[in-house]
């Protein structure tokens, strides 16, 4: 009896290893609670620079407006989005640096490099093809566009942490499609999708696995 108790532990310490070298597994839930507050900071900021409340329903608003008044609005969303992505992604590395220090691991691992080249692919397709929106004025599919491209970004890079990252990654390419649906409401759905989804997750990842 003792010897298959023993065999079972020894099996739990192998597949242990084995997940440790293929995943990285220093993710914290505080990055995904601090994204979800810097998403839901930066819709507020966009709901007061856009023209008509909110509404982003208004490609054909800006087209109507000076050049220069239109080119300030753009510039002031592209500031905003890049500074919730600047602090988005500082809080992610600093959390999960945290972590891995704290759990005796390295952060820089092969698992973790894999994680953000397959993070970063989909990432960056996204964000030029909402680049190429923007320039053509087709602001109404850009939020709808950054949800799916994140979502899949998840899907692929769920391979290499956490399962839970995989589930987000469905959640948010639904998110996208029903925004796609509803444009009009789009910042809305970019609170729902990057705000509430993010610290639901990192709210379930924390008391999983870190309490």
């Amino acid at each position: 009896m003792e010897n298959n108790n023993s065999s079972a532990e020894d099996l739990k310490t192998i597949r242990k290893i084995m997940e440790e070298s293929t995943k990285f597994l220093s993710l914290s839930g505080f990055s995904g609670i601090f994204l979800g507050l810097f998403a839901i900071a930066g819709a507020v900021i966009a709901w007061f620079i856009i023209p008509d409340g909110g509404n982003i329903g208004s490609d054909q608003y800006l087209k109507s407006m000076p050049q220069n008044e239109a080119a300030i609005i753009k510039w002031h969303m592209a500031l905003t989005a890049f500074a919730v992505l600047f602090f988005s992604v500082s809080t992610a590395l600093f959390f999960s640096y945290r972590n891995a220090i704290r759990s005796g691991k390295s952060f820089w691992t092969p698992a973790s490099k894999r994680l953000l080249v397959n993070l970063f692919i989909p990432l960056a397709a996204g964000g030029i093809f909402a680049l190429i929106l923007a320039f053509q004025d087709h602001f109404l599919l850009i939020i709808p566009v950054f949800l799916i491209f994140y979502g899949l970004a998840l899907i692929n890079a769920g391979k290499f942490t956490y399962d839970e990252i995989f589930y987000l990654g469905i959640f948010e390419i639904i998110t996208g499609l029903v925004s796609a649906l509803f444009p009009q409401q789009g910042l809305l759905f970019w609170i729902l999708g990057f705000g509430i989804l993010h610290i639901v997750y990192g709210v379930m990842m924390y008391r999983k696995y870190e309490l």
